[in-house]
C-alpha cells in the first residue's frame, strides 16, 4: 500500500487475499474456467478496497501474494501485477451494491450457453427457487474495458432476487455477502443451467407457481442450514 496502514488492516488485507486466492480452486474443481479465464474478487471489510486475482495468469500459479488490492473505483492499491480485466465491473458493483461483499465471474459452458442465446434459465426446479428466487435473468450486452459489464449486472440484479446474471453474449457473474457465496452461486448457477438444458431435450420443463417459488425461497435462504437447529435447541 502506498500510504501506511494499521497492523489490524494488514492483517485483514492479508486474510481477503489468502481467502480469494484459495477460492479460486473451486472454479477449476466443479470445472466453470478454462486456462487463465474468470475471477472471483471480495471486499476488505470495513474498507474502499477489494481483492481481486490478477490478470491473465495461470490458476496453478494463484497465491495470496500473487493476488491485487484495488480502490473503490478499481485503481491499483497493492500488487506487483496488472488486475483482472474486468476489475472495472467488479469495482461497479461494489460501488452501486453495498450488500455484495464478493463477485464471481465464469465461462461455465452451459451458463454460458444460455448467455450465447440471451435467454434466462426459467425457474424450473427447486433448486433454482431456493438459491435464486426466480428465473436467471440475462443481462445486456457490454464490452469489456470500462464499467459497462458492471452497469449492466447492477441494473439486471436490482430488478431481481437472484445472485447471478448471465450478461448476453459473455457470461455469468454471480454475487454474494462474501466470495464464497459468490463461488456458490456460480457452482449452482451452471449445475441448474445444465440441468435445464437436459430437461428440454426431453420436453418442455414444467414451471412452477410464483407462490410456490415464493415459498422455497423464503425457507431456504432463512431457515435450511444449521442455523435451523440452532433455532430448535434455544
Amino acid at each position: 500500500m502506498n500510504a501506511p496502514v494499521s497492523d489490524s488492516l494488514a492483517t485483514e488485507v492479508a486474510r481477503v487475499r489468502a481467502n480469494v486466492a484459495a477460492l479460486h480452486a473451486e472454479l477449476t474443481r466443479y470445472q466453470l474456467v478454462v486456462w487463465t479465464a474468470g475471477n472471483i474478487s471480495e471486499r476488505v471489510p470495513g474498507t474502499d478496497m477489494f481483492v481481486i486475482k490478477p490478470s491473465g495468469v495461470s490458476y496453478d500459479e494463484l497465491t495470496p501474494e500473487s493476488m491485487v488490492v484495488c480502490d473503490r473505483d478499481g485503481a491499483l492499491v497493492l500488487g506487483d501485477r496488472a488486475p483482472s480485466s474486468d476489475t472495472a465491473a467488479h469495482a461497479y458493483v461494489y460501488r452501486h451494491m453495498p450488500e455484495v461483499g464478493g463477485v464471481v465471474h465464469t465461462h461455465s459452458p452451459y451458463a454460458t450457453a444460455w448467455a450465447a442465446r440471451g435467454e434466462p434459465v426459467p425457474c424450473v426446479l427447486t433448486m433454482i427457487a431456493d438459491e435464486f428466487g426466480g428465473e436467471i435473468p440475462i443481462g445486456p450486452f457490454a464490452i469489456i474495458g470500462d464499467d459497462s459489464i458492471g452497469r449492466g449486472i447492477v441494473e439486471t440484479l436490482r430488478s431481481s432476487r437472484s445472485s447471478a446474471v448471465l450478461m448476453q453474449n459473455h457470461g455469468p457473474f454471480t454475487v454474494g455477502k462474501d466470495a464464497r457465496a459468490a463461488v456458490k452461486s456460480a457452482v449452482l448457477c451452471e449445475e441448474v443451467a445444465r440441468t435445464v438444458h437436459l430437461a428440454r431435450e426431453l420436453g418442455e420443463p414444467l414451471p412452477i407457481a410464483d407462490e410456490h417459488i415464493d415459498s422455497l425461497y423464503e425457507r431456504y435462504q432463512n431457515v435450511y442450514g444449521q442455523h435451523d437447529a440452532q433455532q430448535e435447541d434455544a
